[in-house]
């Protein structure tokens, strides 16, 4: 597709305002019924006013911060990534998850068929019941001592019996809960040859490198989760910056192939040493504003507010420019607009501090979407004019 150039909409929309009425009038620097001199103006009719859309608002105090930049990339801490792998193999019977799915933590991911698990069961079933039957021969046996009637050796076998079992039972529990199965609940009715894999962390299902027949590798990873919540972004600074940078800045970030989408973020942690084979240092941002735009990958554009001050500030669309001069527009009479002279400071979230090079009032009438348009209509015959 052609790529449409700025001279040619602005020639198309000349088009249009003249198709309206009248052309626009343009005229060299006047002074006004106060004797107050300006710049060279335009006057419009309402009808142009309001096909061009101009849009009008005032100067306000804004705090901008002077930046510094860096680059950067989007990462999560090692605590909200899980790659989900198994303790003993298995035929996975079932996936009960697709990729991108939002899960919880506990979840089940996958029923895993394995005879060893059928075995541990029944193991633990058998050692239950030995452990009751053990207990009761153990205080029978103390009772007995306590008489004086059986040997002591009698009652120390009895006690060493007990203690192998319940070792072997608690062990047992534990890996009944490592295979997602409540010991409290188990009963010779209710032995399954499936296990659950459950979820480690809450989140999302990444990746799926399973299937249902499948035999599930004890080595392999079956899931992938992220829990994009604590997404933060990873700066480089370098050397002669790491002075300006500390704990509780903000942070402004964009996605390096989308510039206009901005989100808010604030500086947790500095590293101590510089990074391998360079001599800059990883800032550590945390994100403030939630969205699903930003995923762990992604590289970014920041910007580090140094210190801010208060200034007077424009939307950055209010501030054209002609070669290295910067000028706005205000509505001094009805439909009359005059271009004012300024310099510029700091730009920030979409706005930029101006210097007028002569008096602008507070409540000042200024061409905030449109002056563009303006621009061109004093700037005819005098060659191209820059963004």
């Amino acid at each position: 597709m052609s790529r449409i150039t700025l001279p040619f909409l602005l020639t198309l929309v000349v088009a249009i305002i003249t198709s309206c009425g009248d052309a626009p009038v343009t005229r060299d620097a006047q002074t006004d019924e106060h004797g107050a001199a300006h710049g060279p103006e335009v006057t419009l009719t309402a009808e142009q006013v309001k096909a061009i859309g101009l849009v009008f608002g005032s100067p306000t105090q804004q705090n901008l911060s002077t930046g510094l930049k860096a680059n950067g990339r989007l990462v999560l801490p090692p605590q909200n990534m899980a790659d989900v792998s198994v303790l003993m193999g298995g035929l996975v019977k079932q996936v009960m998850v697709q990729e991108g799915e939002a899960i919880s933590q506990g979840q089940t991911l996958a029923l895993l068929e394995n005879l060893d698990f059928l075995q541990l069961q029944q193991d633990y079933l058998a050692t239950k019941a030995t452990l009751t039957l053990q207990r009761a021969e153990w205080e029978r046996q103390q009772a007995l001592a306590t008489d004086k009637i059986n040997a002591t050796r009698t009652l120390q076998q009895a006690q060493a019996d007990l203690d192998g079992t319940e070792a072997r039972y608690s062990t047992m529990e534990q890996k009944l809960r490592l295979f997602g199965t409540d010991p409290a609940k188990l009963t010779p009715a209710n032995i399954r040859s499936a296990y659950p894999v459950q979820a480690p962390i809450g989140g999302f299902i990444k990746r799926i490198t399973v299937n249902t027949g499948q035999y599930a590798d004890p080595n392999k990873a079956l899931f992938s989760i992220v829990d994009n919540r604590y997404l933060h972004v990873d700066l480089t600074v370098f050397e002669q910056d790491v002075h300006k940078v500390k704990e509780g800045q903000r942070v402004t970030i964009s996605d390096a192939h989308d510039p206009g989408v901005l989100h808010s973020a604030t500086i947790f942690g500095v590293n101590r040493a510089f990074e391998n084979d360079q001599q800059a240092v990883l800032v550590h941002a945390r994100i403030t504003d939630k969205t699903h735009d930003l995923l762990p990958g992604m590289f970014v554009q920041a910007i580090i507010a140094i210190d801010s001050t208060a200034a007077l500030s424009l939307p950055n669309e209010a501030i054209v420019n002609n070669g290295d001069d910067h000028f706005i527009y205000v509505e001094h009479q009805p439909n009359v607009f005059a271009q004012l002279q300024v310099r510029i400071g700091t730009s920030e979230l979409g706005f930029t501090e101006i210097i007028p090079m002569s008096p602008l009032a507070a409540d000042a009438r200024v061409v905030v979407k449109g002056a563009y348009y303006l621009l061109s209509e004093l700037t005819k015959g005098t060659g191209e004019h820059d963004h």
